[in-house]
């Protein structure tokens, strides 16, 4: 498979030179996890599930998945926890932390616990890896892993 410089060094983790990047939107689907598993088990209709399709910024500098308080209430997600968040200006503060959401993803999809906070859905580097997709930074998208890209391959060690 013949691959661009770009995607090589996105590949290999090299730097790329700040005007080579740019920010990278998604379109991604947010789905309650637990409306999900009681729909599987006869409990509530399909139509009962709640979802929604959103636009979602990829942030390598962000651990986990961030969500807006107005997203966490259309879905319906309780509170599951609370968690000290640390930004890049070095705040913190304590947050929410939501129950499990399905985060569907270029047709990969994984389970997290989203932080709540800020006003837009940020995907962070836990859903990056467990989807196996890598950061296209200079054609603003996302690409499975050059390694295996027919299909999610997760490290064990």
């Amino acid at each position: 498979m013949k691959m661009s410089r770009r995607l090589i060094h996105v590949w290999a983790g090299i730097p790329l030179k700040e005007e080579d990047m740019g920010e990278v939107r998604v379109k991604v689907r947010l789905t309650n996890a637990a409306d999900e598993s009681m729909q599987r088990r006869g409990l509530i209709r399909l139509d009962q599930v709640r979802s929604l399709e959103v636009e979602a910024m990829v942030d390598t500098g962000a651990v986990r998945c961030v969500l807006p308080d107005k997203v966490r209430q259309q879905l319906g997600l309780s509170t599951a926890y609370h968690r000290h968040a640390k930004y890049a200006d070095g705040r913190s503060e304590e947050v929410d932390v939501t129950e499990p959401v399905r985060i569907d993803l270029e047709g990969r999809l994984t389970y997290e616990d989203c932080l709540v906070l800020g006003d837009e859905v940020l995907i962070g580097q836990t859903a990056l890896e467990s989807t196996d997709l890598f950061v296209d930074c200079v054609n603003g998208r996302l690409v499975p892993n050059p390694a295996h890209p027919n299909a999610v391959v997760l490290n064990v060690r």
